[in-house]
């Protein structure tokens, strides 16, 4: 069933009637029994589910279910308690007892001393001091020692009993057992039996076993509560003990999501919800259609699901992640948390940091309250949906908190991260306001990714002293090479017979694309070069970032001006220098402009890899073109490419301009033979397969 959309796992007969879910559970042993970590999913997957309404039935007394429900943080609260053996029914909102339900139980109770007395000539029995009982008379008991006589006594006061743990004796009203009183309680609320999940480990939940409800019993539970369960009973054997054996049942049913083996972390899903229908990823390329792609191996698909934050005012929310056939499962968040997360918090104090532009970090103390929250609520969301012992892959400094969080509630998740941006020098990441908290969550990982082994090594220092630094991986992105190089092959040829020339950029809009800085050099190239005009357009692709993100407001202002100003200048005839594209376009028709290039200019003050350069590489290599790529010895490609690639520095107006002013110079014999040396660099793996070798290294880390 892997790969399967949350919500479309259960098995096993029906889950509810007409909505109604009950969870009937004792307490010691099965509520209370497993690890602290299942007994934390547990709680948190009732409190995701109110609808499920949780019934305790214990051989507890009352003062000893309050006092656990005072002390116990991981024990969720219940609607009803049925306690002391089911000869106590209470409404637990009010801890009110439901006369009328326990009048019936405790039909013909003779009370607590006429039984001690007429069990006293029984040595064996040794009653329960201290121990609130009500409504039953409770003993300690050594099996072998349990007896017809002592039954037979117990039989003449006109009361029942149960044995059970090899210990315990409890005498009680003839009509009292955990099982009738559930019974009385489902008839006064109408629950049909098969909306019933009930949940045991010893022989006094058997009277639960046999009223025909689904049932789950403990992989630790009393051995003579299973030989004697009812062959017909719907029961669940997970084979796991207390509350992780519950959430197992409860996931069988359908009732509650299931928990996965692998559990991605990504601040965005791989799709958008836009006019009216989910839309897939514009580029076959880039770490969306990468993870995308781990879902869509057929029987090699993992048992993954992909957690993401859905930004949704709760007016016109889209449909729920199974109508976009991927396995998501959203993390609503509402547009005021994303502003202060995501346009503030990581665009305004962290990004500059990545980017090596400590200058521009601007640090709001209540955006970061939002970038706290939300990383917060993304790992108690992935906690929910992570199986025990899970892996944990998260992405980018979007989710730097995570980590830290994670490791604190679910220190038996295996945790990694994998930075797709440039991580910055120490002395950079230090300027961050928050940086030790940062480093503190980031020092509880167990594995953490790069693009390139200098990233890998700013990681490290920058953690230098941590207790215990997470392993380092080195895991440059590919891109799906055959889908390129067949788009490419199969677009119609584009010659120009006019001698014109073609510059080519593709980039969001970013002031760490430097896109200003390349008008600046175009500009020079032009003054100083006038065989050029008329004949050289520089073609910039450059879809805006998403409304509401400020810290690029002046980079486009600039730029705009700058191209204005610059067709203004050298504009004739029919002839511009700049043909600005301020919108992101069809990927086939980026590939024609690929194909139409004669210069790939790629000038990053930082770039994490830049998959913009390979794609060009694959395009024009496929198609038989000759191409030139100036890569910036700032990005994570230029580690791959530099012995065949043009670099160039942009921090240096004259570099750019001179490495341009070269390229341009470049002899079409040359020019085939650096398209082919760097199709030669390209990578010879996919993006699925580089993703799971991400996966396997933080399972062995």
């Amino acid at each position: 069933m892997a790969g399967l959309p949350v919500g479309e796992r259960a098995a096993g007969g029906p889950a509810s009637v007409d909505g109604v879910r009950v969870l009937v559970t004792d307490l010691d042993g099965t509520l209370l029994g497993g690890d602290r970590c299942d007994r934390r999913r547990l709680r948190e997957a009732l409190a995701r589910h109110p609808e499920i309404t949780l019934v305790f039935a214990t051989g507890r007394g009352l003062p000893s279910v309050e006092g656990i429900l005072a002390r116990d943080p991981l024990v969720p609260r219940p609607r009803w308690i049925i306690a002391d053996v089911g000869a106590s029914v209470v409404d637990a909102t009010d801890m009110s007892r439901l006369d009328v339900l326990q009048n019936q139980l405790r039909m013909g109770w003779p009370g607590e001393e006429r039984v001690r007395a007429a069990l006293q000539r029984f040595p064996e029995l040794v009653h329960q001091d201290g121990v609130a009982q009500d409504g039953r008379c409770s003993f300690y008991l050594e099996p072998e020692l349990l007896s017809e006589e002592i039954g037979a006594a117990v039989a003449e006061l006109g009361c029942g009993w149960t044995y059970s743990a090899d210990r315990y004796f409890d005498v009680l009203p003839a009509a009292a057992s955990k099982g009738n009183a559930l019974a009385l309680l489902a008839g006064k609320l109408q629950w049909p039996m098969a909306a019933v999940l009930v949940a045991g480990d010893s022989l006094n939940d058997l009277s639960l076993f046999r009223l025909g409800a689904h049932g789950v019993i403990m992989g630790d539970a009393e051995p003579a509560l299973r030989k004697r369960l009812p062959p017909e009973s719907p029961v669940h054997r997970p084979g796991r003990r207390g509350a992780g054996a519950i959430l197992s049942a409860l996931e069988h049913l359908g009732w509650v999501e299931p928990t996965f083996s692998t559990v991605i972390g990504y601040h965005r899903p791989p799709v958008r919800w836009a006019d009216g229908s989910w839309q897939q990823p514009v580029s076959p390329n880039g770490i969306l259609p990468s993870l995308q792609g781990l879902f869509q191996g057929g029987t090699d698909s993992l048992d993954a699901i992909w957690t993401a934050a859905l930004v949704d005012d709760f007016s016109s929310t889209p449909p729920g992640p199974h109508h976009t056939g991927l396995p998501l499962a959203f993390l609503p968040v509402t547009p005021a948390h994303w502003t202060g997360y995501f346009h503030r918090a990581c665009k305004e104090t962290l990004w500059p940091a990545l980017m090596s532009r400590p200058d521009l970090i601007r640090h709001d103390p209540s955006a970061w309250a939002d970038y706290e929250w939300v990383n917060a609520a993304f790992a108690d969301h992935i906690a929910a949906h992570a199986d025990r012992g899970a892996t944990v892959w998260l992405h980018d400094y979007n989710l730097w908190l995570v980590p830290g969080i994670l490791r604190a509630a679910r220190p038996d998740l295996r945790l990694g991260l994998f930075h797709h941006t440039p991580f910055p020098a120490p002395e950079v990441f230090a300027r961050i306001p928050t940086a030790e908290r940062i480093r503190t969550s980031l020092a509880c990982l167990d594995w953490a990714g790069f693009h390139t082994a200098g990233y890998a090594d700013h990681f490290r220092h920058a953690l230098a002293g941590a207790r215990r630094p997470p392993r380092v991986g080195v895991h440059p992105l590919p891109i799906d090479r055959p889908t390129v190089e067949t788009l490419a092959r199969a677009r119609p040829p584009r010659r120009r017979e006019d001698g014109s020339i073609l510059v080519l950029s593709v980039e969001r809009l970013d002031y760490a694309k430097a896109p200003l800085q390349k008008v600046q050099a175009l500009a020079t190239l032009l003054a100083q070069r006038p065989d050029l005009r008329g004949r050289l357009r520089f073609r910039l692709v450059c879809p805006p970032p998403e409304p509401g993100i400020r810290a690029y407001d002046t980079t486009r202002t600039r730029l705009e001006n700058a191209v204005t100003e610059l067709n203004r200048t050298w504009r004739t005839g029919g002839w511009e220098p700049v043909d600005y594209i301020p919108r992101a376009l069809p990927f086939a028709e980026v590939v024609d402009h690929y194909l139409a290039a004669d210069v790939f200019w790629v000038t990053s003050l930082a770039d994490g890899m830049n998959l913009t350069a390979k794609e060009f590489i694959a395009a024009q290599s496929a198609a038989g073109r000759g191409g030139i790529l100036i890569l910036s010895r700032h990005t994570g490609a230029a580690a791959q490419f530099a012995p065949a690639a043009f670099l160039t520095d942009p921090h240096s107006a004259q570099d750019l301009v001179d490495t341009l002013d070269r390229a341009l110079s470049t002899s079409p014999g040359h020019r085939s033979d650096h398209i082919t040396r760097l199709a030669g660099l390209l990578d010879d793996h996919t993006p699925v397969q580089w993703a799971r070798r991400i996966i396997t290294a933080i399972r062995n880390a």
